[in-house]
């Protein structure tokens, strides 16, 4: 592995985070707000990282190796969301490890939060939490490739090492115009809900906040009672539209504005994606009105938000920790299975989930009848063995590691329920979860052991583990393997 380009780029995220960081410094600046020091100190570290990444590193020519890409992806995350609590740190408004659960979980789209009395916050930091979110759904890394002029290496490894799903799908030939189409996507769904979102009501602070959260996947409100706050049915009408959209596959999105809505028939994930919304939907309305005595409109209401906000981002229009039992299990099968592939919500994903439905199905088959070949198809086309056969072990080891951290959450105390639900949650990247971490609570009150770990799931969840994972083998960093 060559370390100076490994440098080299990681100097250039830095010095990329370090811009970004300059919108909220000029809303402190605008505004006369306390954290413009803060703010100035962050700005003023960054720099000085960056700087001294750059002066470490080279530019090569040649292609970057997967080991490289895979580093650079891993410790480029896991330096952005060091970097990302500096505001916080700086500013005074959390301790070291505070500011660290608050900067990982903005960039993870977690939402899970560990400040109180937000109203109280300026507005800069505010947005700075927002921006986060927004900057972490669509992926740091797709971003840079977006945005930043190229220095001749491929960075095709930096993109698989940080996009989810079972496979890797373009949608046009040259990753960086891919990146691009992206991204401009990102931005005009992210301008839509915010103009959407002042036409419901928000002004505009609210209205940007709250789209950068929405279409980020995050759920990070201005508000401690989050979407409750503003108790507007056309909002989080709207709200529940963008959060489904936002949990879709871009790539999807875009084929559909080039060849037409008929392309959404030939996509077995997107139909079951939006077949499982509509279904939980359903189930969950119906429990609350046999179970609590809900009206069938307040139901639908309460029921359709919650369903795509578990899927995806983890606002909270009600205290659903209040619900039955099993309008609870249906949003915790909801944290597991995710979003699609391709889109800015984390989890197992639905094509993964679909995928080990057909080929349980065909083991069922071939067990009834030993010489008929059953073959699993996706979107009309067979799929390898090879494929079944990653999916089965990322599903084994998500729920391994969800199982791991919540035994390990066992042993600061907590019961076993919410253990699993927090578990749950922040492996699936959602935020809120049930009792202790319930819709009305943060996680301020955790212990050091349990924000530290929560943490380390939480990078884990949204770089589906083999990123971070594989950094851990020695044979990754011994010089002379080939990768």
């Amino acid at each position: 592995m060559d370390l100076r380009i490994v440098y080299y780029i990681l100097g250039r995220l830095v010095v990329a985070e370090t811009a970004i960081m300059l919108v909220p410094f000029g809303i402190s600046l605008y505004n006369g707000e306390e954290c413009t020091a803060g703010f100035a100190a962050a700005l003023a570290i960054c720099a000085l990282v960056g700087i001294e990444l750059r002066l470490h590193g080279r530019v090569r020519v040649e292609r970057l190796t997967m080991r490289e890409g895979v580093a650079i992806t891993g410790i480029g995350w896991i330096l952005a969301t060091a970097l990302g609590m500096l505001p916080y740190l700086c500013g005074g408004y959390l301790g070291l490890l505070d500011a660290l659960f608050e900067s990982i979980s903005g960039f993870t789209g977690t939402g899970a939060t560990v400040m109180e009395n937000l109203s109280s916050l300026p507005s800069a930091i505010l947005f700075w939490r927002m921006m986060t979110h927004w900057f972490g759904g669509l992926g740091i890394i797709v971003i840079f490739i977006a945005l930043l002029p190229q220095t001749g290496q491929s960075t095709i490894y930096m993109y698989n090492a940080e996009t989810t799903g079972p496979t890797r799908e373009r949608v046009l030939p040259r990753l960086r115009d891919m990146t691009k189409t992206l991204f401009q996507m990102y931005m005009i769904f992210t301008l839509s809900a915010t103009v959407i979102y002042m036409l419901c009501g928000l002004s505009l602070m609210e209205a940007i906040t709250h789209a950068l959260s929405t279409i980020g996947t995050g759920g990070f409100s201005t508000y401690d009672d989050s979407a409750m706050h503003f108790d507007n049915v056309a909002l989080e009408a709207w709200m529940t539209f963008f959060m489904i959209l936002a949990g879709g596959n871009f790539g999807l999105y875009y084929r559909i504005w080039r060849k037409g809505p008929g392309v959404i028939r030939h996509n077995t994930e997107f139909k079951a994606y939006i077949g499982l919304e509509l279904a939980a939907m359903l189930l969950i309305a119906v429990n609350l009105i046999q179970a609590m005595g809900i009206s069938p409109a307040e139901a639908i209401r309460y029921a359709s938000f919650q369903v795509g906000s578990i899927s995806t981002t983890g606002f909270v229009s009600t205290d659903f920790d209040q619900w039955p039992g099993f309008s609870k299990g249906v949003l915790m099968l909801l944290m597991v299975c995710g979003g699609c592939a391709g889109s800015t919500a984390s989890g197992v994903k639905v094509s993964r989930m679909v995928l080990l439905v057909k080929n349980a199905w065909a083991v069922v088959h071939q067990k009834l009848s030993p010489r008929r070949v059953v073959e699993v198809r996706m979107n009309g086309s067979k799929v390898d063995e090879e494929t079944l056969l990653r999916v089965g072990q990322f599903f084994f080891l998500y729920i391994f590691c969800i199982v791991f951290f919540a035994l390990l959450l066992t042993l600061d105390g907590l019961k076993i329920f919410d253990s699993l639900g927090i578990s749950m949650t922040v492996m699936g990247n959602v935020g809120p979860a049930f009792g202790v971490a319930g819709a009305t609570c943060t996680y301020a009150g955790g212990s050091v052991f349990a924000k530290s770990i929560l943490c380390i799931e939480m990078l884990l969840g949204r770089l589906e583990m083999f990123t971070l994972l594989v950094m851990l083998s020695p044979d990754f960093w011994q010089k002379g393997n080939r990768w």
